[in-house]
């Protein structure tokens, strides 16, 4: 059976013969009819009544029609659909982030996004480098973005840009009439940080425990806003991405950039290596910033 049949068999209802159909198919008539006869042997049903010139639905043809007009109509849809999604006209992106991105980067990204393809849609599943990377290789997303160190033989990987981590302190503090700080001006006070797991979390221990470092960490969270609100507080200090800065300095809260050589995360985006970006993901990542370690 194939689907030029049943747009013959469709055409000889909506016209009412042979003759008309054909020309409403742009074929030949005995063609038109060849092809009508050899469906109707394959089912092993008539499916026409043919009285003259005209052709009228047997009972096997009546039912066979009402399921061809299905067929005909879902697979024209699909060829639609396809073609919308070529276009950017609709489809679904599903992309999976940090925590400590999603806020900061995504927002004007998204409107950027849906302002160029309203059909689309977006679903942001916010979570660990961990869970990121697992959705990633079962593909149950299409692309992440994180943050360095991710090393997997398995992953395409883009550099995205580079951002400073600024110290984080209330207001009043002594610290503030720096214009750079160092670890060792640190020492005595309380440190606030991202739970372990957490990529932003692990940075900042790396770094405060390096050579000079050796700080006590006081508080851990797995949110960055209720870090950067006990920090408003005067609770204690923490390490705060450059693109969070903005929301903290509403919550009372004021940064400083250390000394040289200062923290830093590289913000990257990766996806399954092998499985090619669709064209709405494509366009998506197609927005962000590009670029390294100097950005």
């Amino acid at each position: 059976m194939e689907m030029q049949q049943l747009r013959y068999v469709v055409a000889v209802v909506r016209t009412g013969n042979f003759s008309r159909a054909a020309g409403h198919c742009h074929v030949s008539q005995p063609s038109l009819s060849q092809q009508v006869q050899k469906l109707e042997e394959e089912l092993g049903e008539r499916l026409f009544d043919r009285l003259g010139r005209e052709a009228r639905l047997t009972a096997a043809g009546v039912a066979f029609v009402r399921r061809a007009r299905r067929i005909l109509e879902e697979a024209e849809a699909a060829v639609r659909e396809v073609g919308e999604m070529r276009e950017l006209l609709r489809g679904e992106v599903r992309v999976g982030v940090l925590p400590t991105i999603a806020p900061y980067l995504l927002p004007e990204l998204i409107v950027g996004f849906a302002g160029r393809y309203p059909g689309v849609e977006l679903v942001i599943e916010e979570d660990t480098t961990a869970r990121l990377l697992e959705l990633s290789l079962n593909c149950e997303i299409d692309f992440a973005i994180g943050s360095h160190p991710v090393v997997d033989e398995r992953l395409e990987i883009r550099q995205v840009m580079g951002e400073e981590l600024l110290l984080a302190l209330p207001m009043g503090h002594r610290l503030l009439r720096r214009e750079l700080v160092g670890l060792e001006d640190l020492e005595g006070e309380r440190l606030i940080v991202m739970k372990e797991g957490h990529c932003l979390g692990d940075q900042v221990r790396q770094f405060c425990g390096r050579p000079g470092g050796g700080l006590a960490i006081s508080f851990s969270s797995a949110q960055l806003e209720t870090v950067q609100a006990l920090v408003g507080t005067g609770f204690g200090l923490s390490l705060i991405p450059a693109m969070a800065a903005r929301e903290g300095a509403q919550r009372g809260v004021e940064y400083r950039s250390f000394r040289a050589p200062g923290p830093r995360r590289e913000i990257i985006a990766w996806w399954a290596r092998g499985r090619p970006l669709g064209r709405a993901a494509a366009a998506l990542l197609g927005l962000l910033p590009r670029g390294g370690a100097g950005d």
